[in-house]
């Protein structure tokens, strides 16, 4: 993910969960906020420890990034977006995941043709 992408720090992360807005599907929660115009959109991930040890949190989280920059050009410039993984997403494979984050970033309306 270049560094133009990532969500970095705290309290740009509070600022999306304060005043931005939400949807979610079994596998994934996507809150999203509008920025600046002309301005790339930012990605900051959370996976929590309840869905396993530090190899599983860290292989969801390469895997919801690696799906983002394969997307990228698809996705609205202007907002900060936090992906949350859910529990199901533990078991299901690479293309069930892609998937499922691909329609939740969709019903965020954050997906373009």
């Amino acid at each position: 993910m270049e560094k133009e992408h990532r969500l970095t720090k705290r309290e740009y992360f509070d600022r999306v969960y304060r005043y931005g807005k939400s949807t979610a599907n079994h596998q994934f929660v996507a809150y999203y906020l509008k920025r600046g115009k002309g301005e790339p959109f930012r990605l900051g991930v959370s996976v929590s420890k309840k869905l396993g040890n530090a190899v599983v949190r860290n292989r969801l989280r390469r895997l919801m990034k690696e799906i983002v920059r394969l997307n990228a050009e698809r996705i609205a410039p202007e907002y900060d977006i936090i992906l949350i993984a859910r529990k199901p997403v533990v078991g299901i494979e690479y293309k069930e995941m892609e998937k499922n984050l691909l329609h939740v970033v969709k019903r965020a309306g954050l997906l373009q043709r």
